[in-house]
Formats: structure tokens, sequence, C-alpha cells
């Protein structure tokens, strides 16, 4: 407290921005010199650590491989979706194995949810049956809660007409029975 010119006590000024600044400069400068790392009169760094060098053992500065340096990326930039759905895509004939592979394929990934296009009818019906599975070791192998639900679709055909031509009864080739 400061006494003002009469007497009575008067409460120092809040310091401002620039003063807050020169204060957390003035710390960290501080911690920086606990710690060997001041900045010489030249601003460069003055090499005091001889025991920070590389040698035989791993630490940070090593090369790491591309799959860890990317997980470390998306980790630190919160990058959770895109790396998924690149991961379900690529990666669909590794997790599911080549049979299911050959014979569907995933079209689009987005909120968690994997649409997945079959070639005939009952591949579509065989994936619905396996789908909660294919779930759980898409999440194992890409990070749990990647992929949330599986849609399947049948076989895809050219787009049903609807209207005043359209003959009744005629769905088109919308199965692959026969």
């Amino acid at each position: 407290m400061v006494k003002g010119d009469e007497g009575e006590p008067r409460k120092a000024p809040e310091p401002s921005g620039v003063d807050l600044a020169r204060q957390a400069l003035a710390a960290a400068r501080e911690q920086a010199r606990a710690r060997g790392l001041a900045a010489g009169a030249g601003g460069k760094k003055r090499a005091q650590h001889p025991g920070l060098r590389s040698g035989a053992r791993a630490d940070a500065r090593d090369p790491m491989p591309l799959m860890a340096a990317l997980e470390r990326l998306r980790t630190e930039r919160g990058w959770e979706m895109p790396l998924a759905d690149a991961g379900v895509m690529e990666r669909w004939p590794q997790i599911v194995g080549p049979e299911i592979a050959a014979h569907c394929e995933p079209e689009r990934y987005e909120d968690r949810e994997l649409v997945v296009r079959c070639d005939s009818s009952a591949w579509a019906a065989q994936l619905k049956l396996l789908a909660p599975q294919l779930v759980a070791r898409l999440n194992k192998e890409l990070g749990q809660g990647t992929v949330r639900l599986i849609k399947v679709q049948g076989p895809g055909g050219r787009p049903r007409r609807y209207g005043p031509l359209r003959a009744p009864g005629s769905s088109g080739p919308g199965d692959t029975w026969g």
C-alpha cells in the first residue's frame, strides 16, 4: 500500500499488460537460469550440457516409424476423423480379410458410421450378421470408438424410376437372385 497526500492508504495501480509481460519474461528467464539454459549477451544458447548429445540410447530426437509419427501428430493436433477415415478405407482388406473384401467394399465413412456396399444380396445379408464382430475388429485395429455402426447396402444398379411410366412389380436389377 502506498500512502497518499492526506496520509490515507491508497492502492497501488494494477499492472498493465506490458508490466505483466515483463514479469512473466523475468520469471521465465529465472527458471531458465535455474535449469542452465539462459541466453547469453548475443541471444545464443550457451552450450554447457556435455551430457546432451547423441548416444546409443533412444531419445525424442530419434527417427520413428511413420504410423507412430502420424499418431503423435494426430493426437497433438486433434485430427481424429480424417485419419480414421483414411484408416478405414485403406486398411479394409487387411482388417476384414480377403474374402469379405472381394465382395464388400466401404463407400463412405462419416460420423463414425461406415457404409459398405456388397456385390450381391447374399453377401449383404452375411455382412449384416457379421457387422458387430467387424465393428469390434475395426475399433481394435483403428482405435476404440472409430466405428460405431456399419450400414450394409446391397448391390447397386441403375436408380429406380418412379412415375406414371413405371410398370408395377418390376423392381429392376436391385437383387442378384438367380
